[in-house]
C-alpha cells in the first residue's frame, strides 16, 4: 500500500474584516497587506520544510483563495489545480456578521459570544454551529481529499478557522468540549501525517516569520 501522504491545513491570513474585529462568515471581504505578508511567510515555511502539493483545495471565499495563490507563488511551486468549494468556507455567523465583536460581547455577554464562537452545537441566531459546519466540510473532506491522501499524495488545504476546526477536531480526535479551547491562528502552516483510517498520528506547527 503506498504510503499515506502529507496533510497541510493553512487559514487565510488577516482579512479587512479580521483587521476590524468583524465577524465575517460567508461574507467575502479581502487580504489586508499583514494578510498577504501572512500568506507568503506560510509559503516559505512550506518550502524550507521542503513540501510539495499535489493538489490544494480552497474555499469560495477570495481571502482563502488569495492566500492560497500568494502561499503556492512564494513557494515557487509547480502548477498544480486548485478545487474551490463552499463546503471549506467559514461557518456562517448569520445575524452577527458583519457586527463588531465588542460590540456584540456589550450587547449579549461576553460568555454568550464565547459559545457562538467557541462551542461545538450552540449556533448565532440565525447561522451556523460548529457542528452545522462539520456536516458539509467533513463529507467533502471524505470524497474529495482523503482519497487522494490515502494514494500518497501530499495535500493543501487553505480554509478558515471553524472549517479547520471541524477538521482538526475529526483528525485528532477530541470532544466538543476540548474543541473549545481550540484556535487555529491565520497564516501558520498545520502538517500531519495520517493514520490509514484518517487518524492524525503525528501533527507538526511551522513558525513564520
Amino acid at each position: 500500500m503506498a504510503e499515506i501522504g502529507q496533510l497541510v491545513l493553512v487559514r487565510h491570513g488577516q482579512s479587512v474584516w479580521n483587521e476590524k474585529n468583524l465577524f465575517t462568515g460567508w461574507r467575502d471581504p479581502d487580504l489586508t497587506a499583514r494578510g498577504e505578508a501572512e500568506a507568503r511567510a506560510a509559503g516559505e515555511a512550506l518550502r524550507e520544510a521542503g513540501l510539495v502539493f499535489a493538489r490544494a483545495f480552497t474555499s469560495g471565499l477570495v481571502r482563502a483563495q488569495r492566500t492560497c495563490a500568494l502561499l503556492l507563488e512564494a513557494m515557487a511551486h509547480p502548477p498544480i489545480e486548485v478545487a474551490q468549494d463552499d463546503a471549506l468556507n467559514e461557518r456562517d455567523y448569520g445575524a452577527l456578521s458583519g457586527l463588531n465583536k465588542d460590540l456584540a460581547r456589550e450587547k449579549w455577554g461576553e460568555e454568550q459570544v464565547h459559545i457562538w464562537r467557541r462551542s461545538f452545537d450552540t449556533a448565532p441566531p440565525e447561522g451556523e454551529s460548529l457542528r452545522d459546519t462539520a456536516a458539509r466540510t467533513l463529507p467533502y473532506f471524505d470524497a474529495h481529499i482523503a482519497p487522494r491522501l490515502q494514494g500518497g499524495e501530499n495535500v493543501l488545504v487553505v480554509a478558515h478557522g471553524n472549517s479547520l476546526r471541524a477538521l482538526v477536531m475529526r483528525l485528532e480526535t477530541l470532544s466538543p468540549e476540548e474543541i473549545v479551547a481550540v484556535n487555529i491562528d491565520t497564516g501558520t502552516p498545520y502538517v500531519y501525517r495520517l493514520d490509514a483510517e484518517g487518524q492524525g498520528i503525528e501533527k507538526r506547527v511551522l513558525e513564520i516569520g
